[in-house]
């Protein structure tokens, strides 16, 4: 945990955003895997660390405006209990931690939640990703689970994001140590690929890093020699040569602020020209972007950037053709590159995706996009000194995709299709930073991991 300062001022400024009723957070518990004895790795919800710092399970905060009063809730160990786990805080000993006076047991929350419910208060609450929360929710407020998050407040989600879309010093500290072992992850990737090996084997040996730094992956390991998966979590492949290997990843700092990095290299350590080619244009696309950042700049605005200088590489490959003014207006790039240019980051790796993407990425007057690959853009909005996010453009040929869309005779005016098809089996290659928004502009957070192709060569190779 943080200094109990630090809650007590995020708590006080979510106050300022409510005049009465009660702020209702509740905390994670453990989820079995097969018996309940056996869970699964315990991850606190990232809203009740933010505002309360108790990393354990079966615990809720409470703010009651109208009596002025905050109070942690859980359950107090007994001696059965120790023998297993040995010695637990009390539940008063860690509200005291996070600044909290009043603390009480979990049958105290549930006369006071059905004493508020008399009342008729208003307990704001965010929407719930658990589905055993939903059904303590459904008992404590008589809503059914299923239409809990139907009633979540808007209000609160709103204060929420406002507040965790800024990082402190002390958080962009938090998300470099995170970095520092995404660096080390790389590190032993870079040192210890080979042709030849499977791709669990170096996959575990990059997990194997953040565990031996008494952390954890901020998100399951994306690591495929099949990059035209996005989101490939599949690591059954052998590597070869001329592979690309895609890897994207995170760690967690101690007080579990993420970092997100993806690099593409090849397995032999030497690119191939048509490799070069693309992987060319790919860092051209994520380094104009990154110095694009500053305050007031919507993150569209760099999305559409990175989308020009990869439909120019690719119109240079014979495989766009027509103007790129048109490419881009049409969204005929999108068959490549088909996802946004990143996404806001902290406490979760995509930071509050859970509270609505909307919320965090849009508002202000912003509107998500109909088009294909635009439409899947997180961040859109203006952007504010703290604001920390990714900017990770890529380049895929997805052979269904292609596939697809040739059959629709999509786009055909700008896409050359018999080239495209030329390029199935290549893989896909994305190029991953995180960066914070500064009034002086970006900085690239966290010890540089090599991404120029020559330097990939040489540490490779």
């Amino acid at each position: 945990m943080f200094n109990k300062e630090v809650y007590v001022q995020r708590r006080n400024d979510l106050k300022k955003s409510f005049q009465s009723g009660v702020l209702f957070f509740p905390g994670n518990n453990e989820i079995p895997m097969n018996y309940e004895a056996n869970p699964y790795h315990f991850r606190q919800d990232s809203s009740f660390l933010y505002f309360f710092g108790v990393d354990k399970p079966g615990f809720y905060g409470v703010m009651d405006l109208d009596r002025g009063r905050e109070y942690l809730f859980g359950y107090d160990f007994t001696l059965d209990d120790i023998i297993w786990m040995g010695d637990q805080p009390k539940v008063k000993d860690l509200a005291a931690r996070s600044g909290i006076e009043d603390s009480g047991s979990l049958p105290d929350l549930a006369a006071m939640m059905a004493d508020w419910r008399e009342k008729g208060t208003r307990i704001h609450y965010l929407p719930q990703y658990h589905a055993g929360n939903k059904i303590e929710m459904e008992e404590w407020l008589g809503i059914s689970a299923r239409q809990v998050n139907e009633h979540a407040s808007t209000d609160l989600i709103r204060a929420v994001v406002a507040l965790r879309s800024v990082k402190s010093e002390l958080e962009v500290e938090e998300i470099k140590k995170a970095l520092d072992i995404s660096y080390q992850m790389y590190d032993t990737v870079y040192r210890n690929i080979r042709p030849g090996m499977y791709e669990y084997q170096l996959w575990g040996q990059l997990e194997g890093v953040p565990l031996s730094h008494n952390s954890h992956i901020s998100f399951p390991t994306i690591m495929s020699v099949r990059g035209e998966t996005l989101h490939n979590h599949s690591h059954g492949n052998r590597m070869e040569e001329g592979d690309l290997m895609i890897i994207d990843s995170g760690a967690e700092s101690p007080e579990h602020y993420a970092s997100d990095i993806t690099r593409t290299f090849p397995v032999s350590g030497k690119f191939t020209s048509r490799q070069r080619d693309i992987y060319s244009t790919v860092l051209a696309a994520q380094k104009a972007s990154i110095e694009m950042i500053r305050p007031g700049i919507p993150y569209r605005d760099v999305h559409l950037k990175a989308a020009r200088i990869i439909a120019e590489g690719l119109k240079d490959c014979g495989l766009l053709k027509g103007a790129v003014d048109d490419i881009i207006e049409q969204g005929a790039h999108a068959l490549y590159f088909p996802h946004g240019l990143g996404h806001m980051m902290g406490l979760d790796v995509h930071d509050m995706e859970n509270l609505g993407e909307d919320h965090v990425g849009y508002g202000d007057g912003y509107q998500r996009s109909s088009q294909f690959g635009l439409a899947a853009l997180r961040l859109a909005k203006e952007l504010k000194p703290g604001y920390v996010l990714t900017v990770e453009p890529g380049i895929y040929f997805i052979p269904h995709l292609i596939e697809q869309w040739q059959g629709e005779s999509r786009l055909s005016q700008w896409i050359d299709y018999q080239k495209a098809r030329e390029y199935v089996g290549f893989g896909g290659i994305r190029i991953e930073d995180d960066v914070l928004v500064t009034e002086k502009g970006p900085e690239v957070l966290g010890r540089p991991i090599p991404k120029e192709m020559d330097d990939l060569e040489r540490i490779i190779g």
